[in-house]
């Protein structure tokens, strides 16, 4: 990266140059304690569930995020934008005390909404890539992009009780989503499990737009590929020797030191 940096700046400026870019316009990010969420599991799994005793949270993913974006009505070049995340929740499932546990997978959602600034289009896009001219949308203007960035989910806690009295969703599971945890869910409400999820993620409204930026050059590649071999002894050789561990690390070889190691402070005598 300095090297490249260094290049940059040795560089001699020679034309501004017009590129179509995604700009962002606006953007927001969100520090969010997830807690109660309610697991759904498949029909397949429900029988051990009814069985729990004890749940553990094992991990949590995120599977996608549906995003919903309409323009605010009196609010001229706003955008609210209501995404839907789905979780993939994996839980250690003990149906009796000091008994190896099941891992049972499920889904979590949680909905939740934000109003972004995104400026205004009322242009049509037509582009030649399909052969013919076809327009990028069918409204009377163009709408930006909507672009949600999630950072893997922190699993925090999970624990099993009895279904509160609505437990069902609102929410059609894909179809897409059931095949890859092998058949429908069910919503029924006997026992039920709640998890808490720390979620990070970041929401952006872009838009193309043509800029104008300095070019200094093109983008030559400043090295040569190198045929690989498909010999596995030819891969070995380039593998360097694993002496670390042979010879681990002594304290002071590394960054780390024991507790108090902060404080310490050289006295000279």
């Amino acid at each position: 990266m300095e090297e490249s940096n260094d290049t940059l700046r040795s560089a001699k400026f020679k034309e501004a140059v017009c590129i179509d870019a995604q700009r962002v316009y606006d953007s927001c990010s969100s520090k969010d304690c997830l807690e109660d969420l309610q697991v759904y599991f498949p029909m397949s799994k429900r029988p051990i569930i009814e069985q729990c005793a004890n749940v553990r949270l094992r991990s949590v993913e995120v599977l996608t995020v549906y995003l919903n974006m309409e323009p605010v009505a009196f609010n001229k070049g706003f955008y609210s934008i209501d995404m839907t995340f789905v979780f993939d929740v994996s839980l250690d499932v003990y149906t009796a005390p000091a008994t190896c546990p099941t891992v049972v997978n499920g889904i979590s959602l949680f909905t939740k909404k934000a109003i972004l600034y995104g400026s205004d289009g009322n242009v049509k896009v037509f582009s030649s890539d399909g052969g013919c001219g076809t327009p990028a949308s069918n409204g009377t203007r163009t709408l930006p992009k909507a672009v949600c960035q999630v950072a893997e989910p922190v699993a925090l806690s999970a624990r099993v009780c009895d279904s509160r009295p609505d437990c069902s969703t609102n929410f059609k599971i894909p179809e897409d989503i059931c095949e890859h945890f092998g058949g429908d869910f069910d919503f029924g409400c006997c026992r039920t499990v709640y998890v808490t999820i720390g979620l990070f993620s970041i929401v952006q409204v872009m838009r193309n737009v043509q800029m104008l930026i300095p070019a200094y050059d093109f983008c030559v590649p400043s090295k040569e590929c190198t045929p690989v071999s498909d010999n596995p002894c030819e891969m070995f050789k380039h593998i360097d020797f694993p002496t670390d561990s042979f010879f681990p690390p002594k304290v002071n070889d590394t960054d780390g030191c024991g507790c108090g190691c902060g404080n310490k402070t050289k006295t000279t005598v």
